[in-house]
């Protein structure tokens, strides 16, 4: 375990269970924690916003990141639970897998999948994150981006293949997520998982921005020309109940 982090992280635990605040030494003493580098952590965790100090009283109490990750954290639930009936309706029709995924950083994490019976489908779990760039839900997530944010993000990032179809740089990158804005959807033709064909869709929240990505993803040996128009008939259908659910009105 690193150290430091562990001490952040009881830190949070303390103040949860002591929500009108600890002072210095009180924290110190609670976690056997040394006031030598007490300060120091307790300063940066005030800096980044998970603890807030009250300057008359001198108490420490959980700041507001603590709270815009416990809502991110509710937000992903709620989400979860609204799509899974849409998306095993999708699996239903076509038998083949579905995924939701959200964006952190510049990484796709899956939020929830459902399988088909099928004997061939693909491995991938809830929890896992990828590299968004290599991925029909991670490219739609990031064509919601605005392009100065996009670039932010990937400034000094490695572009790494993973197969021949990966896309290898940010121009590349910029190319494909216009398209992805004209066409309203994204593909991915085996560029993380070599002979997987995908395909993405937006899901956007009340304000029209992008929150999540829903996908169909099918073996390239099993997929046709009339299954890719289902695929995409199927998901925008479902992505369209789901963002109606989170509050979107096209037009409006």
């Amino acid at each position: 375990m690193v150290k430091s982090a562990g001490r952040a992280l009881e830190v949070i635990e303390l103040l949860t269970r002591r929500p009108r605040g600890l002072s210095f030494t009180e924290i110190c003493e609670e976690l056997e924690l040394p006031k030598s580098s007490g300060h120091g952590l307790l300063a940066t965790m005030v800096r980044r916003g998970f603890l807030r100090l009250d300057d008359a009283g001198r108490r420490y109490t959980l700041g507001i990141r603590v709270w815009e990750a416990g809502q991110a954290y509710l937000w992903a639930i709620d989400l979860e639970r609204a799509a899974k009936p849409i998306m095993e309706a999708i699996r239903d029709d076509l038998n083949e897998v579905v995924q939701l995924a959200v964006l952190d950083g510049t990484d796709n994490v899956y939020v929830a999948k459902v399988d088909p019976d099928q004997a061939l489908v693909l491995a991938s779990r809830v929890g896992a994150r990828i590299p968004a760039h290599t991925t029909a839900l991670g490219k739609v997530l990031l064509a919601g981006l605005e392009e100065a944010e996009l670039r932010r993000r990937f400034e000094g990032r490695e572009f790494v293949r993973f197969t021949r179809t990966t896309i290898a740089s940010l121009a590349d990158l910029e190319v494909e997520l216009a398209g992805v804005r004209r066409g309203g959807h994204a593909i991915d033709q085996g560029e993380y998982t070599a002979g997987v064909f995908c395909v993405g869709v937006p899901v956007r929240d009340h304000n029209g921005g992008v929150r999540a990505g829903m996908s169909v993803s099918v073996p390239e040996v099993r997929l046709t020309p009339a299954l890719r128009r289902r695929m995409l008939h199927a998901l925008e259908k479902g992505a369209g109940e789901l963002s109606a659910h989170l509050g979107y009105r096209p037009g409006f």
